[in-house]
């Protein structure tokens, strides 16, 4: 089934072209069927390729999904055109009455502050406390993930020796959730940040289940009131390419950064990088969608 974005939407036409199932409002208003409502709260600089990685894991599931932007009130983006966010972007005070079946916090690239240093912390706060009545199930990413941890359940994130940069072998420790299920006992993915939290932390909150983990990257996959709030603290969405190209950005500007590990084929930057995670990151969607989403939601919110 496909996913309903709006027409005009760049991310529309290399969705298409990879035959990715998109429908618009015209034909969607026309089909009675009962979507799944996703919001997507962007908080990553280059909204449009963002846009694009997420729609195409939403859109590679049998249901169909109506999915909407939010962007943040209190910080405008530097990095996307004003005209863009005015047309696909909605804000929080616009959207608070509304129920969602799910809801995406992607990763920001403010993780060397505080988080109450942050610009638009106190409103993420009240976008987070709003989700766990408002919302079926809320996938947080990267930062989004570490700012969950914090806000919920008071687990702070601490700064990395190094940036955690490269793809990196994942073991999965829990199959007893349906989020993991068709995963390989171990499996590729991304990681690109300079902070981590504490696996000792997670475990012994009773009221977090860490499904999986790396021994170089750390606590990967978690999981709270039972698929309510799931935090993935790296990047399966990304393309093959993301990390060569943060890279690049990273000795541009000057930045002492090492190469990312385990990501160039025989650590030669003059080789094209593959994509070694595309099935678990399908598959990690597909999941969410299915089983925290579409099994759990309403057919019609109180």
């Amino acid at each position: 089934m496909p996913i309903k974005i709006p027409k005009l939407l760049p991310a529309r036409e290399i969705l298409e072209s990879e035959n990715i199932f998109v429908m618009d409002e015209d034909r969607a208003n026309t089909q009675d069927i009962r979507p799944l409502n996703i919001l997507i709260l962007n908080l990553m600089p280059e909204k449009e390729r963002t846009e694009t990685q997420l729609l195409r894991l939403l859109g590679n599931t049998p249901l169909q999904v109506n999915v909407s932007f939010l962007k943040t009130a209190s910080y405008q983006s530097k990095n996307t055109s004003k005209h863009h966010l005015e047309q696909f972007y909605t804000c929080f005070d616009e959207v608070f009455h509304r129920k969602y079946d799910g809801l995406i916090i992607t990763g920001a690239p403010v993780e060397m502050l505080p988080f109450e240093e942050v610009d638009y912390w106190e409103e993420l706060k009240t976008i987070m406390d709003w989700s766990t009545t408002n919302v079926t199930s809320t996938l947080h990413i990267c930062w989004g993930a570490q700012a969950a941890l914090y806000y919920h359940f008071g687990i702070d994130k601490y700064e990395l020796s190094k940036k955690c940069s490269g793809v990196f072998s994942h073991t999965v420790l829990d199959r007893s959730e349906m989020l993991l299920r068709g995963f390989d006992d171990i499996y590729d993915a991304p990681h690109s940040r300079y902070t981590d939290v504490s696996i000792e932390e997670i475990t012994s909150n009773p009221n977090i289940k860490l499904l999986s983990s790396s021994e170089e990257a750390g606590p990967f996959i978690l999981l709270a009131d039972k698929g309510k709030q799931i935090m993935v603290t790296g990047h399966l969405e990304y393309d093959a390419n993301t990390l060569a190209e943060e890279y690049e950005r990273d000795l541009q500007k000057g930045i002492e950064i090492h190469m990312p590990q385990y990501y160039f084929p025989n650590n030669d930057l003059k080789q094209k990088p593959l994509n070694r995670w595309r099935s678990h990151a399908h598959l990690l969607f597909s999941n969410w969608l299915n089983y925290y989403v579409y099994q759990e939601t309403p057919y019609e919110w109180e």
